[in-house]
Formats: structure tokens, sequence, C-alpha cells
């Protein structure tokens, strides 16, 4: 038997290691232009609005709205179909930027649009390839 090495784990470069160091101590980072002042994410070396280079860090507080979600059932692609059934979501962030993310701990048939989330942080792993912790979030 050929072993299938994982494709959905992050590869953390020089640039993104302080995003996935803050992960795994519970923080969620984000990025902020100070030429324009605005936050975006994913993170990039420049401001997706201005395209000014002058970006940095910034911890985001974590709190956040549901835009939109979908409760997915059937997902055949490795690692997601032992997740099932999960909620693939996008939260606002109280910062601005829209995350794409899962949310956890929920009854599907309570989401509303708008409702309160919360940033948490889950590591998803499969078989005994531990994942690193990633953003999720629930109802607060």
């Amino acid at each position: 038997m050929t072993a299938i090495p994982r494709t959905d784990l992050p590869e953390p470069d020089a640039f993104t290691q302080p995003y996935w160091d803050a992960a795994a101590e519970g923080r969620l980072l984000l990025r902020r232009c100070d030429a324009c002042g605005r936050a975006h994410h994913y993170p990039r070396e420049f401001c997706p609005y201005c395209w000014s280079e002058d970006v940095h860090w910034e911890q985001a507080s974590g709190r956040a709205t549901l835009y939109t979600w979908s409760v997915v059932h059937a997902n055949d692609l490795p690692p997601f179909r032992e997740r099932l059934p999960y909620i693939a979501a996008v939260v606002q962030l109280a910062e601005g930027p829209r995350l794409m993310t899962t949310l956890v701990g929920c009854d599907p048939t309570e989401l509303q649009v708008d409702m309160p989330v919360i940033a948490d942080f889950a590591a998803f792993s499969a078989a005994d390839e531990p994942g690193p912790l990633v953003p999720v979030f629930s109802v607060q």
C-alpha cells in the first residue's frame, strides 16, 4: 500500500510563521495596513485595498458575526470524510475582514445570519499525523 501525503495541512514559511505561532497560543492574527488603516485576512505582504507594503500583524479580538454557512453531509476527500457532518462558514471579524472557517459545538438549526460567534482553536488530525491549531468559531 502506498502512503498518500496529506495536502490539507498548511506549510508555514518565514512570512506566515508568526500567524501559526500565534494560533498555537490560541491567538488569531490578521494584517493591518498602516497606509489606509484597513485590516485584511488572509495574510498578505501587501494591502489588497491600496497595494501598500506598509502592513503589520495585529491580534484580532476573536469576535465575529456569522455571514453565511453550509452544513456539509457528504465529502469523500480525506480528511474531511472523518469530520462529517461539519459546518463550513464565513464569519465577519469585528475588525472587518471575512474569514472562511468551521463552526463547532453548535446546533445548525439554530444558526442565523449576523449572530455573534467567537474564535476558538482546534487541531484537525488524521490517523497519526496531528495538524496545527487552526481558528474555528462557536456561537457565543
